[in-house]
Parts: structure tokens; C-alpha cells; sequence
């Protein structure tokens, strides 16, 4: 390794610990993430031999080279960033005009144990529906409206990234890493879904069981607050429920229809949403102030958004300089594809998983001649499975965890103590059913 493939890790992992002891430094994580994206950049730009990396022989070709390896990751970040964007806008949209309260409404239990387990499995099937990422912002506004204690919702905020990505991980269309595996042909929506769909759920069911021990009492439920502000009607609470969860559901739908990215869809839903907002509260200035889109764009999180940009972006530069494919070859010498998968999923909870897992798929072309290298084989599969749920280990090792803590303001080390070991045995549990059913169930030709 150079030495300046050597400095970009020791900044990244500087980085990396400044970002989890936000809280007792006082320096805020988004602030963080720029520079430490900014920085490996500029040392990447300085120090690299680019002309080697991107083949080029002249300046200016390696000059136009480099930026167009830049424009290429910020491109891809930029998907991330709308489609985060968008949907944050419109759950706040519909949580301004009340359209969460319908279902809430419809929520009457106040046992936190029995409440637990009804947002972990409403949000394991939605994720398998929606995506991870989307499935997290709504069901964090859901939480709002029921929690009032900011600690408790901590623990089902948690409950909640680690069931949104467990619920990915089982259908083609619940996360980015099934997305590339489905697209490319590496697995099928019957295949995945029959044979990870047990592994899934038990890496859900295990950290639930053991957090479950860790609540006790009734919830309170979050005190309306009584202002001369006239309430939003029930038929426009409805009709902004339908339209937002409506748009949601219909991204994958639009992205499967048109091949076009699921950020246009997104944007494509807020800019109807937008539209109809305009057109119902136009003449009223007290409604347009309080429940229009351009009051909830100033609700949205932006911190939270330029923390997912300075991540991915740093990541992107160590992918860009070689690291990430030194790091697959090294998985490549360990033989035995369970614990290279499982390995992957780990390592996926600190680097972004979308590049683990393209670098895996490019050093592991679909053999049929091989088993576990075929179309719906192993070692395709229990990738899906180890790189979706691996990301919940810690709470920034995925887009619904960046998204989630952004929303609840949740402390790095507070989810690594009290969240994370209950994400790994769930983590393991569910790695070590895939492999006794793929030994003795699937698989076994």
C-alpha cells in the first residue's frame, strides 16, 4: 500500500471517530463529514499518481480523468441526496397536515413491548415494499406522533433501522444492494425472497426479543398542542395520506416502468404534491405559512442531509483510489464464501456496502458451472442478506441510519452500546440459519 493510500485511511478512520464522539466534542458530525470528504479529495488530487490509476499519459487527460471520476461520484451521491430530499419533504408534508394522525390514531396499545413489535413488523414488510431508506422516514414521523419520552423512541428508532434493513435484504426492491444483484441478473424475486426471507426475519425477531427486556411500563403519547390555529380537515389529512404514501409506494413502480432512477420518481410525487398544496391553501395565507411545501422544505433536516453527502463522498474517494478493491481481494484469499459474505456485511456497517458489493459482483462473474456462482446461488444471496441487515451494526452503516439519526438526533455511541449487540447476535443468528437451510434445504447439488 502507498503511502498515500496509508494517510487516506488514517484520515478516514480519524474522521470516522470524530463523527462518533459528535456528542462529548461538540463539533456536529455534518461538519465533519464534509471536511473529512473534502480532505481525502484534495490529498487523493495531491499526492496520488493519477495518471497510473486512471491510465492516462498526458496532464490534461489525467486532469479531465479525475473530474470525471468526481462528477461520476457525485452524481451518484446526488440520487441519494434527491431521493432523501423528496421524501423527507413529503412526510412532512403530510405530518403538517396531520395525515400520520390517522393512523396513529389507530394504534391503541400503550405497552411498550407490545407497541415494539407492532413498528417492527409494520416496518419489515413496508421496507420490502418501499425501500429501506423511505421506510425509515415515515415510520420515524409515525414515532413522533406516538412517543413523547425522547429516550424511549430512541430504542424503537432502533428497532426501527435495524427492521427496515432486515425487511430490505428479502425482496428485490427493498434496498440498493438487492436493486444491483436483481438487475444484473445475479438473483430472482422468487429466489430471494424464498430463501432469505426466514434468515431476514430472525435477524429482526432476535434483536426485538432482547430489547423487548429493556422496556417496561406504557408509553406517553406525545400532548397536542392547543394554538388558535384552526386544525387541518379531515378530508385534506386523508386526501395528503393517500397522495404521500401513495407516491412512495409508486417510486419502484416508476423506476421499473420507465428505467428511469427512483429520485425522479420521488421528485415526480413532490412536485404533485406541491402542486395540490398551492392549489388547496392559495387563498388562505395562515394555511399556505403553515401547511404548504415551502413550509415543510424549512422542517426538513439539512444537517442531516450534507452528513449523508460528506459519507458517501468520502467513501467514493477511497473506492476511486483503490482501497475498497484491495480490500475485496483481500476477502477473495479467505476461501470459504459464508465468511467472505459474512465479512462484507460487517465491514458494510463502517464503508458504504453499494461498492463492496459492485466490486464482489465484478470479481465473481455468474458461473452455472459453479453452484453457489449461479443465477439464485449462495453466494449471491446470502450477499443480499449480509450486506442489507451488516449495515445495522452501527448506526451510520446505512441510508435508514444516517436518515434516522439525522430525524431523532440519536447519539453514535448511545446506539453502539445499546442497539449494535443486539444488531450483531440478530446479525449472525440469521447468517447461521442461511447456512444450515443452504446445506440442508436449498442449495445442496
Amino acid at each position: 500500500m502507498a503511502f498515500y493510500q496509508i494517510l487516506m485511511v488514517v484520515i478516514f478512520i480519524l474522521g470516522y471517530c470524530l463523527i462518533a464522539l459528535e456528542h462529548p466534542i461538540k463539533i456536529n458530525k455534518s461538519a465533519t463529514a464534509i471536511l473529512l470528504a473534502v480532505v481525502l479529495w484534495a490529498v487523493f488530487a495531491l499526492m496520488a499518481p493519477l495518471g497510473d490509476i486512471f491510465q492516462t499519459t498526458t496532464s490534461v487527460a489525467t486532469s479531465d480523468a479525475f473530474h470525471e471520476a468526481l462528477i461520476s461520484h457525485l452524481g451518484d451521491t446526488s440520487e441519494i441526496i434527491f431521493f432523501l430530499l423528496g421524501a423527507m419533504t413529503i412526510v412532512e408534508t403530510v405530518d403538517a397536515h396531520e395525515g400520520f394522525t390517522i393512523i396513529t390514531d389507530r394504534i391503541t396499545t400503550k405497552s411498550k413491548r407490545k407497541l415494539l413489535w407492532v413498528i417492527a413488523f409494520i416496518t419489515f414488510f413496508m421496507s420490502s415494499v418501499l425501500d429501506n431508506l423511505t421506510t425509515a422516514i415515515v415510520m420515524c414521523a409515525l414515532l413522533r406522533k406516538l412517543i413523547s419520552d425522547k429516550h424511549d423512541r430512541w430504542f424503537f428508532a432502533g428497532v426501527v433501522v435495524i427492521a427496515a434493513n432486515a425487511g430490505g435484504a428479502w425482496s428485490p426492491i427493498g434496498d440498493v444492494t438487492t436493486i444491483m444483484l436483481w438487475i444484473k441478473g445475479n438473483i430472482t424475486t422468487l429466489g430471494v425472497m424464498k430463501e432469505t426471507g426466514l434468515t431476514s426475519l430472525i435477524s429482526l425477531i432476535v434483536p426485538v426479543i432482547g430489547i423487548t427486556f429493556m422496556l417496561k411500563g406504557n408509553i406517553e403519547r406525545p400532548e397536542e398542542i392547543k394554538t388558535d390555529v384552526a386544525k387541518t380537515s379531515r378530508k385534506q389529512s386523508w386526501l395528503m395520506l393517500c397522495m404521500g404514501v401513495g407516491f412512495l409506494l409508486f417510486t419502484p413502480v416508476f423506476k421499473t416502468i420507465t428505467n428511469l432512477p427512483p429520485y425522479l420518481g420521488i421528485l415526480l410525487g413532490l412536485g404533485v404534491i406541491w402542486v395540490t398544496t398551492e392549489i388547496l391553501h392559495a387563498k388562505n395565507p395562515e394555511e399556505y405559512d403553515r401547511l404548504s411545501v415551502l413550509a415543510s422544505l424549512k422542517r426538513v433536516d439539512i444537517p442531516s442531509v450534507l452528513f449523508f453527502l460528506g459519507i458517501l463522498m468520502a467513501v467514493s474517494c477511497l473506492a476511486t483510489a483503490g482501497h475498497l478493491k484491495m480490500l475485496a481481494n483481500g476477502l477473495d484469499k479467505m476461501g470459504n464464501f459464508y465468511v467472505t459474505d459474512i465479512v462484507i456485511g460487517v465491514i458494510s456497517s463502517v464503508v458504504d456496502n453499494v461498492p463492496l458489493v459492485a466490486a464482489a459482483m465484478g470479481m465473481y462473474p455468474i458461473d452455472p458451472s459453479v453452484t453457489h456462482l449461479a443465477v439464485d446461488g449462495a453466494f449471491w444471496e446470502f450477499l443480499a442478506y449480509c450486506a442489507g441487515t451488516g449495515g445495522s451494526l452501527l448506526i451510520i452503516g446505512s441510508a435508514a441510519g444516517v436518515a434516522v439519526m439525522g430525524m431523532e438526533k440519536i447519539d453514535f455511541i448511545w446506539y453502539m452500546k445499546k442497539i449494535s449487540p443486539w444488531a450483531l447476535l440478530g446479525y449472525f443468528a440469521g447468517a447461521g440459519v442461511y447456512i444450515l437451510q443452504s446445506m440442508f434445504l436449498f442449495h445442496t447439488n
